[in-house]
């Protein structure tokens, strides 16, 4: 009769590492965060009301920005690999985004990785940037046509009026 109620235990004590290796092979956003978390030793800060703040940018941007996700790394100490972060990212991102930007310090202090990946008629945009003791991942959805008229207001023409008392 013992050995009869070992086998519900060991069974449970076994599905509890299968369920946890099953969620650590996330994809998208929430796989890069859990893929950094774990090999850099490091727990993201959580944004309260990031699904708020999403919704307002795309209010505030007139559609232009939306499907907004943003962790940061405060206290990132490690020096990283720039080929590494490249392969570990690209592993978690899922289907169908391109690096466009991989720039990488010597030291390995600084690092940026830009992904774009195309969405129908809205371009998605992917970043993850270290610089110094921080590290900023941030996925977001955009218009480009909408975010392309949206720059050109802020963009000089190069007519000396520039505000710099200097001529063009």
């Amino acid at each position: 009769m013992r050995g009869l109620v070992l086998v519900p235990v060991a069974a449970m004590a076994l599905a509890v590492p299968v369920a946890v290796l099953a969620n650590g092979g996330g994809r998208g956003f929430d796989g890069v965060v859990d893929v950094i978390e774990a090999r850099y030793h490091v727990k993201a800060t959580k944004i309260p009301f990031m699904g708020l703040v999403s919704f307002m940018a795309h209010g505030a941007s007139h559609g232009a920005a939306s499907n907004l996700h943003v962790a940061e790394f405060e206290d990132f100490h490690a020096d990283v690999d720039g080929q590494e972060l490249d392969r570990l990212v690209e592993d978690r991102m899922g289907d169908g985004w391109s690096r466009v930007v991989k720039e990488t310090s010597k030291a390995g202090h600084e690092q940026t990785l830009v992904f774009m990946r195309d969405e129908g008629a809205r371009m998605g945009l992917f970043v993850v940037d270290k610089d110094g003791g921080e590290m900023d991942v941030v996925q977001v959805s955009v218009d480009p046509s909408h975010l392309d008229s949206e720059l050109g207001k802020y963009t000089h023409h190069h007519d000396g009026k520039d505000g710099d008392g200097g001529t063009d």
